[in-house]
C-alpha cells in the first residue's frame, strides 16, 4: 500500500529485509516472526555501530596520542561508548530516507546537530547517574558545559556521513551480515 500522506515512503532496502524476513520464517507465522526478525536485525544492527563506533573513536585517541609525541599511539575508550554508538541502529531508517529527499550539506548539519544532542544528552545522564561524564570537556575552549565540543563538529559530520554510508551497506546486503 501506499505510504499515508505526509509519511516518508518506506526505503526499498528495507522493503527487501523484510521479504527477506518473511520467506525465511514462512507465510503461516507472518506477524509473529517479522516482530522477531526485525529484533534480531536491530540487535544485529546495534552491535555493529556499537564496535564501528568504538573502532573509530580508538583510532581518533590514538592519533591525539601520536600528535602529542606518543610513539606508541596510547588510545582509549570507555564501556558505555558501544551502548552511545550503537543508538545509531535506531536511526537507521533516517538515514536511507534523509539520502533520498535531502541534499548532503543538510544531511550532515542534521548529523551532526543529532550527534551533539545525543553527546549532550548522554554525557549529562551519565553524569547524573554515576557521578562523572567518562568524556571531560570542561576546560576545553568551545565546551558546552564540559558534555559537547563544538570544534567536534567537522568530526561528527564526517561520522554521520560515515554512518549512513554503514546503513546504506548493510540495507542492500539484507540479512547478510
Amino acid at each position: 500500500p501506499p505510504p499515508a500522506r505526509g509519511m516518508i515512503p518506506l526505503d526499498p532496502h528495507l522493503q527487501k529485509r523484510d521479504r527477506f524476513c518473511r520467506k525465511r520464517n514462512g507465510i503461516n507465522n507472518i506477524n509473529k516472526s517479522k516482530f522477531f526478525c526485525h529484533i534480531r536485525n536491530m540487535v544485529k544492527r546495534f552491535m555493529v555501530f556499537g564496535v564501528l563506533g568504538w573502532c573509530a573513536e580508538i583510532l581518533w585517541t590514538g592519533l591525539h596520542s601520536l600528535l602529542a609525541g606518543d610513539g606508541a599511539l596510547t588510545a582509549k575508550t570507555y564501556l558505555w561508548m558501544f551502548p552511545i554508538y550503537g543508538l545509531a541502529a535506531l536511526a537507521e531508517p533516517l538515514f536511507l530516507a534523509l539520502r533520498k529527499y535531502c541534499p548532503l550539506w543538510q544531511r550532515l548539519g542534521m548529523y551532526t546537530f543529532s550527534i551533539f544532542l545525543v553527546e549532550f544528552l548522554t554525557g549529562w545522564l551519565l553524569q547524573a547517574v554515576t557521578g562523572a561524564c567518562p568524556w571531560d570537556y570542561g576546560d576545553r575552549l568551545f565546551s558546552v558545559m564540559g558534555f559537547i565540543r563544538l570544534d567536534y563538529a567537522p568530526l561528527w559530520a564526517a561520522l554521520g556521513y560515515f554512518f549512513e554510508e554503514v546503513s546504506v551497506f548493510l540495507a542492500k546486503e539484507g540479512e547478510q551480515i
